[in-house]
């Protein structure tokens, strides 16, 4: 039983690439993106508030926590294992569910939405732990599958209750998720399983981290054509549409420079893929959620690009951009061991130009932003010019103390 358990787990003599089935998942990722800004504009729509923003951000963050889950197994698993297959099959299902939920999933369909989420999160690892029969790291779903099965009670208990105590509750599951996952899920008993500890194939997680970053790019590409296609072809329309997509291409450029080329060879390379992996996470988190709000503000830019700007656009036309930023310059700390401070620098100049662009159009509001997001690709090529690609130096390149004492 054992035996049959291990042939589960990644070997030497299988492939490190992202497989086609999993490229066919992030095609569920691909629609719940244009979901979660369909949810956003709806919230501007109706007079944005702090609720209303942090209500579509605890449902951005399940689907987060499911992608990351599934790409972890499927770093640790043999992915053409016909466990891991169905698995994966599953996850796109559920994650479909979700996304069709999340334009009104604080709201009557917040049933289905929930049902779908503990499905996805509690199936897996159970599967997962039945397959592994006696192995040693069997302890490891078991682990997950408790953690989800706790937040799993204040889920339901705020999709099926009061919707006025909706909000905290959800809040409280998704903060008992994302600690469990921050922590390596421990359990009484069974001790803990942080994936900075798992033996993971790390060329495969870095390629999944770059490929859902594309499709954040992707979802930006969608909103701008989508809404400039409706309206009308109008000059002020097409002003907008040429801006949004030059600050998409300025958002993919800054990415890959240097850190974004080298986050491969760094995770295939790592001593530890885990610790450098488990680190990229939180990273890509910051800058997919920061290029999904710099899409929104997209959608308000091509609507009303010549209208006086609404301090809610500001959120993300600026807000956005400004964190992608952040999480880029974190980024380039996990590869080079440094700061990035043209990054930070512009961060703080777009976030500090905030009220000065109140006074003008959303259309200035964009330029602004996409003319810093220049500023940081030029100087990003001045410094590279003519210099050879540096290795990876990254701070995280090593085990954790007491790593190897995880049998995970």
């Amino acid at each position: 039983m054992a035996q049959r358990g291990g042939a589960l787990l990644r070997g030497g003599h299988g492939t490190a690439r992202t497989t086609f089935l999993e490229l066919f998942l992030d095609l569920a990722f691909v629609f719940a993106f244009t979901r979660v800004s369909v949810r956003f504009i709806d919230e501007v729509e109706h007079g944005l508030t702090v609720l209303g923003f942090l209500e579509t951000l605890i449902l951005f963050l399940a689907l987060w926590h499911v992608w990351t889950l599934i790409n972890w197994v499927t770093s640790r698993y043999e992915p053409n294992a016909l466990t891991i297959q169905l698995v994966v099959v599953g996850t796109m299902f559920g994650s479909l569910v979700m996304a069709v939920a999340v334009p009104r999933g604080f709201e009557e369909r917040a049933l289905p939405f929930v049902v779908a989420y503990l499905v996805t999160v509690i199936a897996r690892p159970l599967i997962i732990a039945a397959v592994l029969g006696r192995h040693p790291r069997r302890t490891v779903p078991w682990r997950l599958a408790a953690w989800a099965t706790l937040s799993g009670a204040f889920w339901l208990a705020g999709a099926l209750g009061p919707a006025g105590l909706r909000f905290g509750l959800w809040a409280l599951a998704i903060s008992i998720d994302l600690t469990g996952y921050l922590l390596g899920w421990p359990v009484p008993g069974l001790g803990r399983a942080p994936v900075s500890a798992w033996r993971i194939a790390g060329e495969h997680i870095a390629e999944r981290y770059q490929q859902i970053f594309l499709i954040a790019l992707g979802e930006t590409i969608l909103v701008i054509g989508i809404k400039y296609s409706g309206e009308g072809f109008g000059q002020l329309a097409a002003a907008a549409f040429t801006v949004a997509f030059l600050t998409t291409a300025l958002l993919w450029r800054i990415y890959f420079h240097r850190a974004g080329h080298l986050l491969v060879e760094a995770l295939r390379l790592a001593r530890s893929p885990g610790r450098l992996g488990a680190s990229a996470s939180t990273t890509h988190l910051v800058m997919v959620l920061g290029v999904l709000l710099t899409g929104v503000g997209y959608e308000l830019v091509i609507v009303k690009p010549f209208d006086r700007v609404e301090p809610a656009w500001l959120v993300f036309i600026v807000g956005g951009p400004a964190l992608f930023l952040l999480g880029r310059a974190r980024f380039e700390y996990e590869i080079f061991a440094r700061v990035s401070r043209a990054r930070v620098l512009m961060m703080l100049a777009l976030l500090g130009s905030a009220p000065l662009l109140l006074l003008g159009t959303p259309m200035l509001a964009l330029s602004v932003v996409a003319a810093g997001l220049a500023v940081v690709a030029v100087v990003d090529g001045l410094r590279a010019r003519d210099q050879p690609m540096e290795p990876s130096a990254s701070p995280l390149d090593r085990p954790e103390p007491g790593d190897a004492n995880f049998p995970t």
